[in-house]
């Protein structure tokens, strides 16, 4: 018994706040930069022309990726904030009820009646305690703990920037294959899924895995149109 009773353990994080911005942001930098620098590459053998091409994909999808992340997660945050507003104004107008609605709370998680009343009473006893539980319970969010736009956007931009530039780092030394990129692209591509595998629930085998065929996938279908076109265009 002693033994179950000192066991502990730890939970990974799974709010996500800057992992997935980050990750998302990375693995989006990486694919969608390698399909466009091989699309180029399959109409055209001008490695200024594919060099260009991945240096305008780098800076337009990571300035995209910044200004979105920070639109989306500042809707977000305002969002919940008018809703955090809403719930602290009735916990001021209508003490009883919003106790009476925490107690219920508690009672439709199979707490006895008598204990959850007595629970809600003394949470409700400090109004900033009880807004953050009654923020919990109905929203799902914690006043004190809502994403920033800022670090998203950050996030966002820093890690597209460096999935996007290791596609492009051949051309910038001077090689003219696709082969060199290529191969680079593969392996930061398994390396980058097998990296997440260690905040997930998969093996870094299966996550590298998936993720080098997604890559390899979307470049091989644009390297195949950027043929088509260029091959029909004369380029």
């Amino acid at each position: 018994m002693s033994g179950r009773a000192e066991h502990h353990h730890q939970h990974r994080d799974v709010n996500g706040g800057w992992l997935r911005p980050s990750v998302f942001g990375a693995m989006d930098g990486l694919v969608s930069n390698f399909a466009l620098i091989a699309g180029v590459a399959g109409g055209t053998d001008n490695t200024r022309v594919i060099a260009l091409a991945g240096i305008a994909g780098l800076a337009a999808g990571a300035f995209s990726m910044a200004g979105g992340e920070y639109v989306s997660v500042a809707s977000q945050r305002e969002l919940a904030l008018a809703e955090i507003a809403v719930e602290r104004r009735e916990i001021l107008r209508h003490p009883e009820d919003e106790q009476d609605e925490l107690a219920q709370v508690y009672i439709d998680r199979g707490v006895d009646p008598d204990l959850a009343a007595e629970v809600a009473r003394q949470i409700s006893r400090d109004p900033d305690q009880a807004l953050e539980v009654h923020a919990r319970a109905e929203l799902g969010v914690t006043p004190g703990d809502l994403p920033s736009p800022k670090i998203a956007a950050v996030s966002s931009f820093l890690s597209f920037s460096v999935g996007a530039v290791l596609p492009l780092l051949p051309y910038l030394f001077g090689v003219t294959s696709l082969w060199l990129s290529a191969v680079l692209s593969c392996l930061a591509l398994f390396g980058a899924g097998a990296l997440v595998s260690t905040v997930t629930a998969r093996s870094w085998w299966f996550s590298g895995l998936r993720q080098l065929v997604v890559g390899v996938v979307a470049a091989g279908l644009t390297f195949g149109l950027g043929n088509l076109i260029g091959g029909a265009s004369g380029l």
